[in-house]
């Protein structure tokens, strides 16, 4: 991490104003800002100017998300071929019911979860199961024909049958599933609830821990409106409630779930069932949410296929996460039987909430209020003689991120707390909200580093070890200096080192920070790049790319530093080069490490691997994943790889356009967040940038890698000219008050719409078309 860049002296702001007004000085120097020619009245320095933004509309937007939907004219019978449905809490896939002619919705909950932690994550805190509906037609299915609606976040269609039709259409809305269907010809519409077994889905892979018993049967009750319910009891305390109503062609489930009160959930489910009244009521607020959420940021690229895709994981993580809600499970709030039911650690998590920046939705980030309200569980996690000043996390856990976490010398994975607090700062860094730095970051970071401080011990080289820890996912356990906790003690320490800097804070152990990254072992390497750790190669295949973690996303050895950048290469090469393990997020891995470098065709050659059927673990019929369980994290970090090939902001450098594939030769982007919490506007035509917009929500710093060639302009939205420093490289440094933006592009002013570009690369729907 570098530190953030200094605000030029106001000498010095005055000087380059000079330069900016254009002239000799100006000419002479190519690249460098000017001021725009006059274009109104005799002496007038520059005329205000403003975006054209063609998404306005609720029209401009359902034109065009419409054609990003998914659609299906064949019946799914698995649930990564089937629509889904989601609020950030309570989530439904729909398909074929296994075996019958049925319609299956399932309903599960984020929030519900036992509560044996005796039992570990896998069986005493997992995600338990809560039931499905299926719609029972009278005929035989013949055919079905169904969009889901991104604009609306609602299936509709028809399932047609051997005596009729049903119409139907479905959302999920305030922990309410809502279900509308309209019986034709000789069909009906039947609706049974089928509760399930309140047991790990971990069951499917292994058989339950000594001493474990089952959760309590269910019990039914139906109440005095007609309302049914199914409360299931925990043997760890708390209930799960389940209440569904149908009235005419409306059918209504809600899902509760309370710990440790044994009958809270019950009034929950029925409360939010009086609160959504009808299927036309809750969509109403609905439609009004989801509207409003679209309209924070705009992308459009060339690639229908990709373009349907990227749009679609917005969608997916606004229908699994919303901030103070629960943390994503690795399936989000769509539990299948899966050997995972529980939220990962180190890696799975930090990909589910990478794309949320760029997108400009910081509401969706469940993950840093999850580490603010858990700060006590975090400290209950390291071992006893350590919890004074220390916090940690084991690689799985419930929703309250209940895993202890082991010790380095054993072996143990040690890192994964400090990895997440990592997404927190890109959290802040996105928003600038020193609250979450002061509330948040820095206390739990303090105590994550402190935790390693303790068993970093000197060598006989006068540098700092750390004994043997685990590279996530590699078998082979390093005898002391593991490359990804290395990476991660160097990241904590400058950041609490900028971080009490900015807070004003006099830390007494700021010269215990900087003795560790003056003192810290070089990363081990080899002829090959980036070893694993100390005398432990890179030998076997390995998915996961933690011992690159420094690269990627941490960006300490990035391509900015010449002389590290052969050691970049032949650690991809050669990751990649064994290629057993791979699996999906491999590829996206490699995609945004050579996004990095600028080199955005072999960006996007890795990241299509994932999207090729004859891959192993390729990208799913509804853009879902799945390796021997559901998982949710790769195809949201596929959308976080695009991005990469974007815009990128790291060290302190907004880099526009930085790695687009070259058949890409069009491409808007509009209110994309970038580190500083600017919001970037930019339009890319015929393989040429068109202009930036650039707005400052902070104040902060402004450097821009523009991309732009030949003489700048750089104009404030009041219409005077920015002030600015050109430092080479194609960089340009811009005074950028908070809440001001600045335009700046090449020759005369450019047409300045944001509209969708035209698709030249067509490709199917998602789903099943």
């Amino acid at each position: 991490m570098t530190s953030q860049p200094e605000r030029h002296s106001q000498p010095a702001r005055r000087a380059v104003l000079g330069t900016a007004l254009g002239g000799a000085a100006a000419a002479a120097l190519p690249g460098t800002a000017h001021a725009e020619e006059p274009m109104s009245s005799p002496g007038a320095v520059g005329r205000p100017w403003k975006l054209r933004d063609a998404m306005t509309t609720d029209g401009a937007w359902a034109r065009f998300l419409h054609d990003q939907d998914l659609r299906w004219t064949r019946l799914p019978t698995l649930w990564y071929e089937g629509p889904f449905l989601g609020d950030g809490q309570l989530g439904s896939m729909i398909y074929q019911e296994p075996g019958a002619n049925q319609i299956r919705f399932t309903v599960q909950h984020g929030r519900v979860q036992d509560h044996r932690p005796e039992f570990g994550s896998g069986w005493g805190t997992c995600r338990l199961p809560v039931g499905h509906l299926t719609l029972e037609p009278a005929g035989t299915i013949t055919a079905v024909d169904w969009r889901l609606s991104l604009w609306n976040a609602e299936l509709t269609g028809t399932v047609t049958t051997t005596v009729g039709t049903l119409t139907l259409a479905a959302l999920i809305h305030d922990e309410v599933l809502a279900v509308r269907v309209k019986a034709t010809g000789g069909e009906r519409a039947i609706w049974t609830f089928h509760p399930e077994e309140a047991i790990s889905p971990r069951k499917i892979s292994e058989s339950p821990p000594t001493g474990y018993t089952a959760n309590p049967a269910w019990t039914t009750r139906t109440t005095s409106d007609g309302t049914e319910q199914v409360l299931q009891p925990l043997t760890g305390g708390g209930q799960t409630a389940t209440a569904h109503r149908r009235t005419g062609d409306d059918l209504l489930l809600s899902v509760g779930h309370s710990h440790p009160s044994g009958t809270a959930a019950e009034a929950d489910s029925l409360r939010n069932l009086r609160r959504a009244k009808s299927y036309s009521t809750l969509r109403s607020r609905h439609t009004d949410w989801w509207h409003a959420f679209y309209r924070k940021s705009f992308v459009s690229f060339p690639d229908q296929r990709l373009q349907s895709f990227h749009w679609i994981q917005l969608y997916k993580v606004a229908s699994a996460s919303r901030a103070g809600g629960p943390v994503m499970a690795t399936s989000g709030p769509w539990l299948e039987p899966t050997p995972w039911p529980a939220v990962w650690w180190n890696l799975n998590v930090q990909l589910e909430y990478w794309l949320i920046h760029g997108f400009n939705h910081p509401e969706l980030d469940s993950l840093a209020t999850t580490l603010r309200q858990n700060q006590e569980q975090l400290i209950a996690n390291v071992p006893d003689a350590y919890r004074a000043d220390s916090s940690g996390i084991g690689r799985s856990s419930d929703m309250f991120a209940n895993r202890g976490v082991g010790r380095p010398g054993t072996g143990a994975e040690t890192g994964d707390l400090t990895w997440a607090l990592h997404n927190v700062w890109l959290s802040y860094r996105h928003s600038m909200d020193k609250s979450l730095l002061r509330d948040t970051i820095y206390p739990v970071l303090r105590r994550a580093i402190n935790y390693y401080l303790h068993f970093l011990t000197p060598g006989s080289d006068g540098k700092l070890h750390l004994p043997s820890t685990l590279s996530p996912e590699y078998p082979v356990v390093p005898p002391q200096d593991t490359n990804y906790d290395l990476a991660l003690i160097r990241w904590g320490c400058q950041t609490l080192l900028d971080s009490a800097q900015l807070l004003g804070i006099e830390d007494e152990l700021t010269p215990r920070w900087q003795e560790v990254l003056a003192r810290l072992t070089p990363y081990p390497v080899d002829a090959n790049g980036f070893m694993i750790g100390a005398d432990t190669p890179y030998a076997q295949s390995h998915r996961h790319y933690s011992h690159l973690l420094m690269v990627y996303p941490l960006y300490l050895v990035n391509w900015d530093q010449p002389e590290n950048r052969d050691l970049i290469t032949k650690s991809l090469v050669h990751w990649h080069a064994l290629t057993g393990a791979h699996r999906g997020y491999s590829y996206t891995g490699a995609a945004s490490m050579y996004a990095m470098s600028g080199d955005g065709d072999t960006a996007i050659t890795y990241l299509r691997k994932f999207f090729d059927p004859t891959t192993r673990y390729p990208c799913r019929a509804n853009t879902h994943y799945t390796e021997a369980g559901p998982v949710i994290e790769t195809p949201l970090s596929a959308s976080q790889s695009l991005h990469d090939m974007f815009c990128q902001s790291w060290g302190g450098v907004i880099r526009v356009f930085p790695a687009v594939p070259s058949a890409w030769a069009d491409l808007t982007l509009h209110n994309f967040r970038t580190e500083g919490a600017f919001l970037v506007s930019a339009v890319r035509k015929a393989g040429t940038t068109r202009f930036i917009r650039v707005k400052s929500l902070a104040g902060e710093p402004l450097k821009l890698r523009h991309g732009l060639t030949g003489h700048l302009t750089a104009v404030l939205d009041d219409g005077t000219p920015a002030r600015t420093h050109d430092l080479g490289d194609g960089t340009l440094a811009i005074d950028l008050p908070r809440g001001h933006e600045v335009l700046v592009h090449t020759g005369s002013r450019p047409d300045l719409s944001i509209a969708p570009v035209a698709v030249s690369e067509p490709g199917p729907a998602w789903g099943l078309p």
